[in-house]
């Protein structure tokens, strides 16, 4: 099969010719029709390959999406031959206490029993078939459409989990940040939207993002620049926001995010542009809390499935074939995709 692979860390991926994957026990064969395309992949390439130590050549692609086509033992009676799916990607223990509480994203044995989601520490979706580890990760979409279900494995579940623990100060009299308007940030505008009665302010240095922000429900909509502190404390009389979400995580919004958070705030960094916050007394506004959430749980991805199905979240996307999805990755880092990219082998 054809599969995007990352051969060597600080260069970009190759398209290349490898063995088609066969299920062991325990685990769910796809064959995929849509992989979304990631900021976090570039960021893989960048350094997180090599810091990590990621074994390489790795198949790129944490957004799966895929029909059932076969299964090994012990995986085979829990799923149904030809249904379609999406990849639940932060993979855990099961065994540990976070585990027990649906908080598989954060499995306290993960890193050193070495269990690393698809595309960042083992073979992902850029291909034409993928292999699951478990038939628990393999989320059923009904449906929905590949391309448009594929995002909802991250670049929704991200921020609707940041939101969630966010979403009782943001009542009608309160003002949510969204910096950085991709993949992510113009989902978390939605959600936002939809389930609180905030007003958003969102930010980013292109005016294309700017204007998909203003589309999918943005009540302001500004560059991303040191100015933008001034504008965001007019608007909110001087407090700041109640929440910030940053999506980009470089260390220039970050210096802007505890500039814009108010007393008793949230903070949340979602963005792994490797940007470092500064804490302590005096430094954030008096109980400013800092989070860094990461991807959701995979109660929080039937939450969002079930948003995607009533239509509260309209994804953009822009698809790319296997063919092109080197020059996809191109775009991403370039700036040059609005909303996601999606890959369609």
């Amino acid at each position: 099969m054809r599969a995007i692979q990352l051969i060597e860390p600080g260069k970009w991926p190759e398209l290349r010719e490898v063995e088609d994957p066969t299920p062991s026990s325990g685990q769910v064969l796809l064959k995929v029709t849509a992989a979304g395309l990631c900021h976090s992949d570039i960021a893989v390439m960048d350094y997180y390959a090599q810091a990590a130590d990621y074994p390489l050549p790795m198949t790129l692609g944490h957004e799966c999406v895929g029909t059932i086509v076969d299964a090994g033992d012990g995986a085979r009676p829990l799923v149904t031959i030809g249904e379609s799916v999406m990849v639940y990607g932060p993979w855990g223990c099961g065994r540990c206490r976070m585990c027990a509480e649906g908080y598989e994203n954060y499995c306290y044995n993960a890193a050193a029993w070495n269990i690393t989601p698809p595309g960042l520490g083992h073979d992902g979706g850029c291909a034409e078939y993928m292999l699951v580890d478990r038939a628990r990760y393999c989320i059923p979409i009904g449906d929905l459409d590949p391309v448009s279900a594929a995002p909802l494995t991250d670049a929704a579940l991200t921020p609707y989990h940041a939101l969630q623990h966010s979403r009782d100060k943001l009542n009608a009299n309160s003002y949510a940040v969204v910096i950085g308007v991709g993949g992510l940030g113009h989902i978390a505008i939605q959600l936002i939207k939809h389930l609180t009665p905030a007003t958003v302010i969102a930010l980013d240095v292109s005016d294309a993002h700017l204007k998909l922000a203003r589309q999918v429900g943005a009540d302001f909509t500004f560059k991303s620049n040191q100015d933008a502190v001034q504008v965001v404390k007019d608007l909110t009389k001087g407090r700041g926001a109640e929440v910030v979400f940053d999506f980009v995580g470089i260390q220039d919004t970050i210096d802007l995010g505890a500039q814009m958070t108010k007393v008793r705030g949230d903070w949340n960094i979602v963005g792994v542009g490797g940007g470092k916050a500064s804490a302590g007394f005096g430094v954030l506004p008096y109980e400013c809390q800092v989070f860094s959430p990461y991807w959701g749980t995979r109660g929080d991805l039937y939450d969002v499935v079930a948003l995607a199905q009533r239509g509260v979240i309209r994804i953009h996307t822009e698809q790319y074939s296997l063919d092109d999805g080197v020059e996809a990755y191109h775009r991403l880092h370039d700036g040059e995709v609005i909303g996601r990219a999606v890959l369609v082998p």
